[in-house]
């Protein structure tokens, strides 16, 4: 891969990270309880620990793969 195409290539997963964070917020405030109704304080806890726990995930393999590709296109070892 060129070390270009790899800077923006890893630019992207760093980017990508930020659209994680803004995904959850998003859903952390629809499941936030309302007095009108809707979801209740134990449904809302469960709904932010398993979102929150699915988006850490992706964040630290977008991480780990952001820092290899701009490894890459600084000229390291290309990894197998």
């Amino acid at each position: 891969m060129p070390p270009r195409i790899a800077k923006l290539a890893a630019l992207g997963a760093f980017g990508a990270v930020l659209l994680f964070v803004a995904i959850f917020a998003l859903i952390a405030y629809a499941a936030t309880p309302r007095h009108a109704g809707g979801i209740d304080g134990i449904q809302a806890t469960v709904t932010w620990i398993s979102v929150g726990l699915v988006v850490l995930a992706l964040i630290g393999v977008h991480v780990v793969i952001g820092r290899g590709l701009l490894d890459v296109s600084r000229g390291g070892r290309r990894p197998l």
